[in-house]
């Protein structure tokens, strides 16, 4: 496998932000990014950075790259988010060198997270250039397709919507242009996705007969289930300021958009790895408590859970510094 350091290169040639001389690409003029975070590029703009296949093996390519051990070539991604693997997770804890440590330990032990993710980002920001931050699948491209590519297309679409939900580093979405259909799906399975208020989000497929069925998993997820089927019946576009509190993060105009972009990625580039890790993982699975022993809403069942889970927090070295370092009143020195 290559170094880090080519691989990072190869990367960014793919991206479009170097050449192949490895020298700045003059059209890719985005802000230059500290050195624990990377830029998920979208680049096809002239076809209103539709998700062609094209772009789509792209996209999962860089997500790839992103989360390749630089030991093995094995993918280090979340687990699946379910609860049952906690219990996998304790394990691997306890013994770095069972089983469940092997495949989990670079989620806990933090000279395991050092070794799989040495080079790698603690923060991604996905984003594209134009007034469209992307208009869905390439609908003249699907004309033309055999079913088996078509096949692929939808496949690879639910593959990079998974990789970046499962991204041990979080992905900011920013979201400078209109996101329609898949456009809108991608926009809104980022972690945190920013957009300015008149930017428009929408899925426009029962207009044309196919209802984008796709798409909504992701805006429901998001936005909740009343906005998300009126959007899906009617096709009718949404601005950034009509969304419910905190789906989205709204800014005013371009320039609070670049500031505030800023910010989240300087916070979070600066910030331990692995908690940020381990907490995304734990946070979506405990949404998957919904009755259960306790009944209800699944409160009681989560929270025990969560728990658990806090007692791993706890133990990890990062945890230990931050407390440490809260006491003796100084900053913390990060192990991830």
């Amino acid at each position: 496998m290559s170094a880090p350091n080519s691989a990072a290169n190869r990367l960014k040639q793919v991206q479009g932000f170097l050449s192949e001389n490895n020298e700045r690409s003059p059209d890719m003029m985005w802000p230059a990014l500290p050195a624990r975070a990377g830029y998920l590029a979208l680049k096809n703009g002239r076809r209103r950075n539709a998700l062609s296949l094209a772009v789509l093996r792209d996209l999962r390519d860089q997500l790839h790259a992103y989360n390749k051990s630089p030991v093995d070539g094995g993918l280090r991604i979340l687990p699946p988010f379910k609860p049952d693997l906690l219990a996998d997770l304790e394990k691997a804890s306890k013994d770095i060198n069972s089983d469940a440590g092997k495949q989990y330990g670079w989620l806990l032990d933090s000279a395991k997270w050092q070794e799989h993710r040495k080079g790698l980002p603690n923060v991604i920001v996905l984003r594209s250039e134009g007034p469209v931050f992307s208009s869905g699948h390439d609908l003249g491209e699907l004309r033309t397709l055999s079913h088996d590519e078509v096949k692929e297309t939808f496949a690879l679409c639910a593959e990079v919507m998974s990789l970046i939900r499962r991204s041990p580093a979080p992905v900011i979405g920013a979201i400078q242009g209109l996101a329609t259909a898949a456009g809108a799906q991608l926009a809104l399975t980022t972690d945190l996705p920013i957009a300015c208020a008149t930017t428009q989000f929408r899925l426009p497929g029962a207009s044309m007969g196919l209802p984008c069925t796709s798409p909504s998993t992701a805006v429901s997820r998001k936005l909740g289930h009343a906005l998300t089927y009126r959007m899906l019946a009617l096709a009718e576009p949404i601005r950034a300021d009509r969304l419910p509190g905190g789906a989205v993060d709204v800014v005013a105009d371009q320039e609070a958009f670049e500031k505030r972009l800023t910010a989240m990625v300087d916070q979070l580039s600066e910030t331990a790895g692995q908690p940020q890790a381990l907490g995304k993982w734990a946070y979506w699975t405990q949404l998957s408590f919904r009755g259960g022993e306790s009944g209800g809403d699944g409160y009681e069942d989560a929270v025990a859970w969560a728990g658990r889970i806090m007692a791993l927090h706890a133990r990890a070295e990062d945890a230990r510094e931050g407390i440490k370092a809260f006491f003796e009143r100084r900053p913390p020195i990060w192990k991830t």
